[in-house]
């Protein structure tokens, strides 16, 4: 097992007799016994019956609120939707989905394997039973886009192509247009990514066998009839 290195805090070692409860240590030599504490995060009792403080590592995470817009005059606080819990997951993992093929950007292939890993909206099911799966993405996504040079590292968050974010803003306009409140989930995505004719996500969804009547069955079990906009 790797080890983990940890940094010290500038903290005076403290003996155990100030901890309190004996239970809750031990003096015997060479004996590790790793407390936790809010304040001083990680204790740890060796072997000179003494305990050292360690700073807590906490993972790097990012939560989103919004999704990425290129419409920057949206006010979310004028009435504009927010999205979904699940479409902003689809989105996150999606994000992931670009790194793990080493692919510089989120495309709408990506866009699409998102919704797949997250897997517990109305749209993934919609895709599983019609045949689309992950794995099927995946493998198109390479022969059509091919693969990244091994040797290249994605950044954290791979910039969205222009396909991708207009299929974001498709999603959030086509709430409004409906006049329904809500959020837009993560079917307005996924319409969103067949909106765009010319991506990848798109040509992958057509070659799996999605069409645009599979898109307005889709379409119809959202928030109610949605008229699918071609412009």
């Amino acid at each position: 097992m790797a080890a983990r290195s940890v940094s010290l805090i500038p903290f005076s070692y403290l003996p155990l007799s100030k901890l309190g409860s004996r239970k809750e240590c031990c003096s015997l030599p060479f004996l590790r016994l790793e407390l936790n504490n809010e304040i001083l995060g990680k204790c740890v009792a060796g072997a000179e019956n003494r305990l050292v403080c360690v700073r807590k590592r906490r993972p790097s995470t990012t939560v989103y609120f919004m999704l990425p817009t290129a419409k920057p005059a949206r006010d979310p606080t004028n009435g504009i939707p927010k999205w979904s819990a699940r479409a902003i997951k689809s989105f996150t993992m999606a994000e992931l989905e670009a790194r793990k093929l080493k692919y510089p950007n989120t495309g709408t292939e990506a866009l699409l394997m998102g919704i797949l890993v997250e897997g517990t909206s109305f749209a993934s099911k919609f895709l599983r039973n019609n045949g689309i799966t992950l794995f099927k993405v995946r493998e198109e996504t390479i022969n059509l886009l091919g693969k990244s040079d091994m040797y290249f590292f994605s950044p954290e968050h791979p910039p969205l192509t222009d396909p991708a974010q207009r299929a974001l803003d498709w999603a959030v306009d086509e709430k409004i247009k409906s006049g329904k409140s809500g959020e837009v989930t993560v079917t307005h995505l996924l319409l969103g990514v067949w909106s765009e004719k010319d991506s990848a996500g798109h040509k992958i969804m057509a070659l799996l066998g999605f069409d645009d009547k599979k898109a307005e069955e889709l379409a119809a079990s959202m928030d109610g009839d949605v008229a699918l906009s071609t412009a």
